[in-house]
């Protein structure tokens, strides 16, 4: 396709050949006259002996032949590995002793679905779905943590006294996470076990800090751990309705995975921490940080308080 400062459109082209062919000026003549070169006037006056004036159009850059191009039965031995295996690019490549850019490039060519598209189990495209209102749906879940002991663990002292360091007794920290599914707003709190009474108490803070926001919970999705089966959770929900996940589908429960997965990568694990009072004293203002001013990509790049109608309910907005 011609771009926008083109001398000639297709159009200017048919009036240039036409000049040369039909009124029989000179190659010179003709490229002084429209502003271009003698080879393009040549060009195009050739071109339209050749075809007429369906020539003046562009033609495709794609070339006629493609004597390197991958075969077909090693593009379809791609496709069959993709398929059934549900390997990646890098992996097939090595697999098959190709370039990974070449495998990903035949995938395309194939229109394969991306790996993180797809239910690995079943092979089918995941049907991703979003509540349209704030509080239609609350995903709730724990996350096991290891503590970490006085003095830091094995990235601050190295493998051999950290772990040394660990087997002082030092357990676990349980993060009780609750995402709310339209605005993606996180209520979060480092607690020392996953007991029923522990996570009913969690659900009630959570509830008051949502409606706080003036989002009004009408289900809370949670997996089948059995504090969240208990009659004590039942209790705390009230009339809220309670859904839970199929067994071994933890992606049904997928934003607060993902949001678990956020947290290790941006705060547990983001420095070095000397103790587990420096890595629980760092939380507030991530958590703070998350819910007000970092952009998330199903967003569209702005914060979860976007989505709410009023951003600065508590005061808390910076």
């Amino acid at each position: 396709m011609s771009h926008a400062n083109a001398p000639l459109s297709p159009t200017g082209r048919l009036r240039l050949a036409r000049c040369i062919v039909d009124d029989g000026w000179s190659l010179r003549r003709a490229a002084e006259r429209f502003q271009v070169s003698v080879p393009t006037a040549q060009r195009w006056s050739q071109r339209y002996r050749t075809h007429g004036e369906v020539g003046m159009s562009d033609r495709s850059s794609r070339p006629a032949c493609s004597p390197r191009r991958t075969p077909t039965r090693t593009e379809r031995r791609i496709v069959k590995l993709r398929w059934l295996r549900r390997w990646g690019s890098a992996r097939i490549g090595y697999h098959l002793g190709l370039h990974p850019s070449t495998v990903h490039k035949v995938l395309a060519r194939y229109q394969m679905a991306r790996l993180d598209w797809l239910d690995r189990p079943t092979g089918r495209v995941v049907r991703r779905y979003e509540h349209a209102h704030p509080g239609d749906l609350v995903h709730v879940d724990i996350k096991k943590l290891g503590r970490i002991p006085d003095g830091g663990g094995h990235k601050v002292l190295g493998r051999a006294a950290g772990t040394r360091n660990r087997r002082a007794g030092t357990g676990y920290a349980f993060i009780h996470n609750a995402v709310d599914d339209c605005s993606r707003l996180a209520y979060s709190e480092i607690l020392t076990d996953e007991k029923k009474e522990t996570a009913a108490g969690f659900w009630e803070r959570a509830h008051a800090y949502f409606a706080a926001h003036h989002i009004s919970v009408l289900r809370v999705l949670t997996d089948n751990g059995s504090c969240y089966r208990s009659k004590v959770f039942a209790d705390a929900l009230g009339e809220i309705t309670h859904k839970r996940t199929r067994p071994y589908r933890p992606q049904t429960n997928g934003k607060v995975e993902r949001f678990n997965r956020t947290l290790l990568d941006e705060w547990a694990y983001a420095q070095m921490y000397l103790s587990e009072a420096d890595r629980a004293a760092a939380f507030p203002l991530w958590l703070h940080h998350y819910n007000h001013h970092r952009g998330h990509t199903a967003l569209r790049g702005k914060p979860p308080v976007s989505r709410l109608t009023v951003t600065n309910l508590c005061g808390q907005y910076i």
